[in-house]
């Protein structure tokens, strides 16, 4: 009885949402908005796809903004997702689906309406602002995968082997790393701009799934790590041993 009394206490949160999500639903359809919306991407990004999945992005987001996460990927799915098959003819559904759910729920960690950031401020006693801030620049890496679902979608399993998988996973991990490193200037030791620089780019070299790339990702975060783990200078020495 109590499990019963539970779950239909927690149905009501999910079907209100629903409810909610199908009457946009219905009036993109009825009003054609969504196909407005992908007219108007299409014009501004001129056929350019990494501009039109930008745009996308930024779309996703903002309608994203304090939506539960059953009637974000409603909403996505119907009006987001289409733009992405519309401009990028070849994507397959599940990578057009995964980008546009994906900058959905990141909406929660986005200023202004940051809902999980306000949550975390609300019980550290932080700045709300501030906080979304801090965990949009934190989190700013991972804006970076949604990319790679669209442009070779092997990392969602799509017309892969077993081999290639486990080079992806391997190397995304090593690239989600460099990334991490250089945007927030800190590996074993502080970074310097050159080092933020080059992991950077090394880290996007990785995520994407081609091997040319990911060699050449390999030998630059391998050269940088040797200079954070292996070689020291003086900057690293502590003030009292000088």
């Amino acid at each position: 009885m109590d499990a019963l009394e539970t779950g239909a206490k927690n149905t009501i949160g999910v079907a209100a949402a629903c409810a909610i999500a199908g009457i946009i639903v219905g009036i993109v359809a009825l009003t054609g908005i969504g196909l407005r919306l992908a007219d108007g991407l299409l014009t501004i990004s001129g056929g350019i796809d990494i501009l039109a999945l930008i745009l996308t992005m930024v779309a996703c987001i903002i309608l994203g903004m304090g939506v539960p996460t059953t009637a974000n990927y409603v909403i996505m799915s119907t009006i987001t997702a289409p733009i992405i098959l519309q401009l990028i003819p070849g994507t397959p559904v599940l990578a057009a689906h995964m980008f546009v759910f994906y900058f959905g729920i990141v909406a929660d960690i986005t200023p202004p309406v940051a809902l999980a950031a306000y949550a975390g401020a609300a019980i550290s006693g932080g700045n709300p602002l501030r906080t979304g801030v801090i965990a949009t620049r934190l989190a700013i890496a991972a804006f970076i995968i949604p990319y790679m679902f669209v442009l070779n979608p092997s990392m969602l399993l799509i017309n892969t082997t077993v081999v290639k998988l486990v080079q992806i996973v391997v190397t995304s991990m090593i690239g989600m790393f460099a990334i991490s490193s250089g945007l927030g200037g800190f590996m074993h030791k502080v970074m310097p701009w050159w080092q933020r620089i080059l992991a950077i780019a090394a880290g996007i070299a990785l995520i994407d799934p081609g091997i040319v790339t990911d060699i050449i990702g390999l030998i630059v975060i391998g050269f940088i790590c040797v200079m954070q783990y292996i070689i020291k200078d003086d900057k690293s020495t502590p003030v009292l041993e000088r």
